[in-house]
């Protein structure tokens, strides 16, 4: 989570020229007022006052502050209220009018709790955003989340709200924390049916990871039909990146990136708000990948073929001299992927490792849509729906 990795992405963005006469926000410190959306009291006055434990750190320290994942910092409360702040600036420029689309890059915090840190993550600043927008003229909000880890912070906090629908696709919770996830986790009360779990075995590769997202995603928006999109943009679903067992390729994010925009084009007349998250390549996969995500959310969609700036890599090399930089936008990956055809689907190959990566994933897919889809009116077997 090192900041650098930011410095890094937009560096690249601008060596490209992508952002040539395009608008950034510096965001301010969110106020007191709208972290309370979704914390409490206690767990902001912790964070303010917190100093990292002396000695042995306890196994669950209070608040979840001082732990290996969590570690107090100076400024910890300003650092995370910005990052809120950012979020928040970039959901009231879409709520204002003044654009459709904004990218918050710092962002994406998904897994802070109301009363406590968890997964590197401080305030949720995608939950403070959607909480503001539902009082701003919004009232169906789809929340879709990439990272490789389950989105669960989001979703806790709307999980019984119908007005929210959140789906994550993730690592299977079974293999990977925070462990949770599960197809049957699918929302409370009113609100059965908008939280939507896609696991996904490890060693997955981009074709089966994208038949797996457009097999579940443009049906739930088809029926929920938000009014704004919400896209968590972690990239640690890369197949070098150090936490988790994905096998996803630079070019397989930026594929799903385009896919959310297009969603947000089709069913929320392109209100597109994007956030990142986690990613933990500092320097071959962070930078390039949310550069794509700049870029699709600016119309100025990059060749994966396009070779990177030496300006850029004379940056990176002088941070991380041992580490090789990458030469071009892309990792030289297929993306082309056979859509889900229903239960019992699928051509076999004849190659045991494809065909058994393909069988578990369409088992996730229909565990997943007989779940929730029959909630949202939508046929859980018909590949139409």
């Amino acid at each position: 989570m090192r900041p650098v990795r930011l410095q890094f992405t937009m560096a690249l963005a601008d060596s490209l020229g992508l952002l040539d006469g395009v608008e950034t926000l510096t965001p301010e410190m969110a106020g007191e007022s709208e972290l309370l959306r979704v914390h409490t009291h206690d767990y902001i006055e912790a964070v303010k006052h917190a100093r990292q434990p002396a000695g042995i750190v306890p196994a669950a320290p209070p608040f979840g502050l001082g732990s290996a994942d969590n570690p107090v910092f100076p400024h910890m409360h300003e650092a995370a209220s910005v990052i809120v702040g950012g979020t928040l600036a970039a959901a009231q420029e879409i709520a204002s009018g003044r654009t459709r689309r904004a990218v918050s890059i710092g962002g994406g915090m998904h897994h802070a709790m109301p009363d406590s840190a968890a997964g590197f993550c401080v305030y949720n600043d995608a939950a403070v955003a959607i909480s503001w927008l539902l009082e701003n003229g919004f009232d169906r909000i789809a929340y879709l989340d990439v990272d490789v880890h389950h989105g669960d912070g989001v979703q806790r906090m709307f999980y019984g709200d119908p007005r929210v629908l959140t789906m994550s696709i993730h690592q299977h919770p079974a293999t990977l924390w925070p462990n949770t996830g599960w197809p049957e986790e699918t929302g409370a009360g009113r609100a059965e049916g908008t939280a939507i779990n896609l696991p996904i075995m490890p060693g997955t590769r981009d074709q089966l990871w994208l038949r797996g997202f457009h097999a579940v995603a443009p049906g739930a928006l088809a029926a929920f039909r938000p009014q704004i999109v919400v896209s968590q943009c972690g990239v640690d679903t890369h197949r070098e990146d150090p936490l988790a067992d994905m096998e996803l390729s630079v070019d397989g994010q930026r594929a799903a990136f385009i896919a959310m925009r297009d969603l947000a084009d089709r069913y929320a007349e392109g209100r597109w708000l994007a956030v990142g998250g986690g990613g933990y390549g500092l320097i071959r996969v962070v930078p390039r990948a949310w550069t794509h995500l700049l870029a699709a959310a600016l119309d100025r969609d990059i060749d994966p073929d396009t070779e990177i700036p030496q300006q850029w890599k004379d940056l990176v090399g002088a941070y991380a001299p041992t580490v090789a930089a990458p030469g071009t936008m892309g990792d030289g990956a297929d993306t082309t992927f056979a859509r889900w055809d229903g239960p019992g689907g699928g051509r076999e190959t004849g190659d045991e490792r494809t065909d058994r990566a393909r069988r578990a994933l369409d088992t996730s897919i229909l565990a997943t849509r007989r779940a929730t889809f029959g909630l949202l009116g939508l046929d859980p077997e018909d590949p139409r729906d």
